[in-house]
């Protein structure tokens, strides 16, 4: 957790409650009848580097100065947003498992990379997968950056945002024909992964009548020391050509030169990365392929070296690598052949802005283990299930002094022994009631939310630049999923 900082208390302005906090707030509304205030706390600072704490021989005073995360610890204690205190919020709100995000904390991310890619012709395109909030993706839009795509389904999302369909990229190992076809006819750059990949771009081509710039979505077998389940550049992947079969690739595309135009090459080694050294790896691999291409004819704009920046889960103050470490490592090798740079970041853009928020039921033992249970599961945040992966829990409020620290699973009431959110935590024992959130969770967790057990998933909330909370997405509700079997 960051350090503690000097947060003034917020403070609910009553004369803005109109009516009583048990009536329905939401009914037409978007926005809380309430404001949320941020007294006396500072303007937003500009932020250097968002992803972890820095290494102290490559940073500035003036950039650790200017570092600051939208979850902090006031000095009474309560976890706050963006100098809110996450109690309040609770207490304010609908009472079920919710997503708190910060609108700040996202411009911030945003910035860093927007900084760190100042004297290169870049495209951010944000990976929609991560988190497909419409508000979220219409700020980012905002923001300036693209979209990267992996089904229709996310390219019709993209366009009801506002996105510039012609700077979006639309990967996918088993893209649909008439996902292509609607790729085609908006100008979307289109990864080629495979040989029939290729003949359904052709035909998707010939259906819009347009010709299609597409990259070849390279494998160029690089070990980014990660989960095998989110490992996706080495050469047992399902993801991309064999780089043996480039030859075969160019003279497909040669062969097709009325529907497609091959305008780049695009390589992904996977995610969570900790290292930006592999990506300077691929990206020499990536370039010599480019050297390699040219020397055929083809005139080759773009090299797209996909996303995958690991953050700091562990909330460690480990030294991990920020988007200006990860982009200095590939400059010179971009700048060295005039090329374009797209990047593709989800998890570095979206996971630090926001916390799933829960409230503890209850605490049980069976004489071997503690367990903490909460009203979110499995079902809201599957990340741990999937993937064993760590995300920070701790409480919003401070413990009761006389509160025992133990070792505690943090579980939820999912039927399934898989359903926890962390293991082995120490905590202050908690009372029923109280709240608890898991941290890092703006990217792969409402995006992979389910209804398994009928838990219909949350909603959604921010807290704006002026300090005001917002709902940004309805949680689902048991009536809305009757309505899926209305008139059958």
């Amino acid at each position: 957790m960051a350090t503690a900082t000097d947060l003034s208390q917020s403070r609910f302005i009553s004369k803005t409650l109109t009516h009583s906090l048990n009536q329905n707030l939401f009914s037409k509304k978007s926005n809380f009848p309430f404001k949320l205030t941020k007294k006396n706390s500072p303007k937003p600072l500009s932020l250097k580097a968002v992803i972890s704490q820095q290494n102290p021989a490559t940073t500035t005073a003036q950039e650790i100065t200017q570092f600051k995360h939208c979850f902090t610890k006031s000095k009474d204690g309560f976890l706050c947003c963006e100098n809110l205190k996450v109690q309040e919020i609770m207490e304010n709100v609908e009472k079920r498992p919710f997503y708190l995000y910060s609108k700040p904390q996202i411009t911030r991310n945003v910035e860093a990379y927007k900084d760190a890619l100042q004297g290169l012709n870049s495209i951010i395109g944000y990976a929609i997968k991560a988190n497909n909030n419409l508000k979220i993706l219409e700020h980012l839009r905002g923001l300036g950056c693209s979209a990267v795509l992996v089904s229709g389904n996310e390219l019709r999302l993209a366009l009801r945002a506002g996105f510039d369909p012609t700077r979006c990229i639309f990967n996918g190992n088993g893209k649909l024909l008439e996902d292509l076809v609607l790729a085609a006819q908006e100008g979307v750059f289109v990864n080629v992964d495979s040989e029939f990949d290729l003949e359904n771009i052709v035909a998707a081509a010939r259906i819009a009548g347009k010709k299609v710039n597409v990259l070849l979505r390279i494998n160029p077998d690089v070990d980014p020391q990660v989960h095998p389940y989110v490992a996706t550049g080495n050469k047992n992947s399902k993801f991309g050509i064999r780089n043996e079969k480039l030859q075969w690739f160019l003279d497909a595309v040669k062969a097709h030169h009325d529907e497609l135009k091959l305008v780049g090459a695009h390589c992904h080694l996977g995610s969570t990365i900790t290292k930006v050294d592999i990506f300077r790896d691929a990206a020499v691999l990536m370039i010599n392929y480019i050297d390699e291409i040219r020397a055929q004819g083809f005139e080759i704009d773009y090299l797209n070296i996909g996303g995958g920046l690991g953050i700091d889960y562990y909330h460690s103050g480990a030294v991990l690598p920020t988007p200006r470490d990860l982009i200095d490592t590939v400059r010179e090798l971009v700048l060295s052949r005039d090329l374009n740079l797209i990047i593709e970041p989800g998890r570095s853009l979206i996971a630090n802005t926001c916390c799933l928020v829960n409230r503890v039921t209850g605490v049980k033992t069976n004489g071997t283990k503690n367990f903490v249970v909460i009203d979110g599961s499995m079902a809201e945040l599957i990340r741990p299930s999937l993937y064993d992966a760590y995300q920070h829990i701790e409480l919003v409020s401070p413990a009761s002094p006389k509160a025992e620290v133990s070792t505690f699973d943090v579980v939820g009431p999912v039927c399934e022994s898989a359903d926890f959110l962390g293991k082995d935590r120490e905590l202050p024992t908690p009372a029923k009631g109280a709240g608890l959130v898991v941290h890092d969770a703006g990217a792969y967790c409402m995006s992979m939310a389910s209804t398994y057990n009928l838990k219909m998933r949350p909603p959604e909330y921010w807290v704006e630049d002026d300090g005001t909370v917002s709902k940004i997405r309805h949680g689902e509700t048991f009536e809305g999923h009757i309505r899926f079997f209305e008139g059958l």
